[in-house]
């Protein structure tokens, strides 16, 4: 129930975002860019960003080779090209409207490590570089199998390793406080735990039913973004928007920890890299992608497993390590590789499926989508 002052003064915007992760800051950030006068929200429904803006491993990353190699399959090579430059210019832009400071980026590489099952990749590795050295002006992948011991890798498990020096890794926390810093300081309301139920297109503005501490408020609007990703399906169930769980788990400081950078393997299903002295490891939802095609937060014992068996054969073999946390992310998947970014009636816009690429592509996607309303 909202008292005369807050229907009057609290619940009336211009711009309503829905989703207080990358692409909603970025899309607010763009939209009060252009017009500083309006009055702009961000309503998030949880207590940080639900999905997994705050989640994520915090990989600066545009794409392994056998992910590329495995893309194929779905893209043209026009198609690949444009969605890794799109990613690369999200990466860049990312980090000029937060600063590098501000989000903890650090550029030790990218890494690949191959296993027996990849090597068949490993064929159009100049095939990529050429492909990519439109946007990169150099090559991107390389070949450096000695890095298998200087990592501390178990080196009869593996056959090589992909280094690509463009990509790095940031810190999640510091780049969703900075996003959420800056919004604030343009004057952008931010709103959390609040949910948004359902919205209505009236003749001059758009409904929007929300529940906050049991409350039911309305909201009024004259434009609506949603970027809530995986969850925008809820409303738009005819949009190829499926959503996809990943896990993260991360181990206790490990002393003498011998790698930097962030690492892929098993077509990017599988990812880790070192925080400071510890290491972070998540994915294996290709594993079980029946249960993990979710938007239930929770860890999946399979996947732990496997995850932890790779930690110890493989990444740190011979090493005491214990975990510190775990936790769970929502992302957003569809057929298509590219994330969906239209008007879906004359006030309102989506910019939702990322694919698992919300740090690369999440500032870029709030660009484009801010456009399409904008006044």
């Amino acid at each position: 129930m909202l008292s005369f002052w807050e229907r009057e003064s609290l619940s009336k915007y211009d711009y309503v975002i829905v989703g207080g992760g990358i692409v909603g800051c970025s899309t607010a950030y763009h939209l009060k860019k252009k017009n500083p006068k309006a009055e702009i929200a961000i309503i998030e429904r949880g207590l940080f960003p639900s999905g997994a803006s705050s989640k994520n491993a915090g990989f600066a990353c545009f794409g392994s080779l056998t992910e590329l190699v495995d893309d194929r399959k779905g893209l043209g090579e026009s198609e690949q090209l444009a969605l890794v430059e799109k990613r690369w210019k999200g990466l860049l832009a990312l980090k000029s409207i937060l600063g590098e400071k501000n989000i903890g980026f650090e550029g030790n590489g990218g890494f690949e490590v191959i296993r027996k099952a990849e090597l068949p990749a490993l064929e159009y590795l100049n095939h990529y570089n050429q492909l990519l050295k439109t946007i990169f002006k150099e090559d991107v992948y390389s070949l450096k199998p000695d890095l298998i011991k200087d990592f501390g890798f178990k080196t009869d498990s593996l056959e090589t390793i992909v280094a690509n020096p463009f990509e790095g890794q940031i810190d999640t926390g510091k780049m969703m406080k900075s996003w959420w810093d800056l919004c604030t300081e343009m004057g952008v309301k931010i709103i959390t735990g609040c949910e948004v139920s359902k919205f209505e297109e009236e003749s001059s503005y758009i409904k929007l039913q929300c529940k906050s501490d049991h409350h039911a408020i309305e909201l009024q609007t004259r434009k609506l973004f949603i970027c809530s990703n995986a969850f925008a399906s809820q409303w738009f169930p005819e949009e190829d928007i499926n959503p996809g769980r990943g896990m993260v788990l991360i181990t206790q400081p490990i002393r003498d920890l011998k790698f930097k950078g962030v690492f892929h393997y098993d077509e990017g299903y599988f990812y880790f890299r070192n925080v400071g002295n510890r290491v972070l490891i998540g994915g294996g939802r290709n594993l079980d992608k029946s249960t993990e095609d979710t938007t239930e937060f929770g860890i999946n014992p399979k996947i732990k497993s496997a995850i932890l068996r790779d930690l110890e054969g493989l990444i740190l073999p011979e090493q005491e390590f214990s975990i510190d946390m775990e936790w769970s992310g929502i992302m957003a998947f569809g057929k298509a590789k590219s994330p969906i970014i239209k008007k879906v009636s004359a006030n309102t816009a989506i910019g939702v499926r990322l694919g698992g690429m919300g740090v690369a592509i999440g500032t870029q996607v709030g660009q484009e989508l801010h456009e399409m309303l904008a006044d």
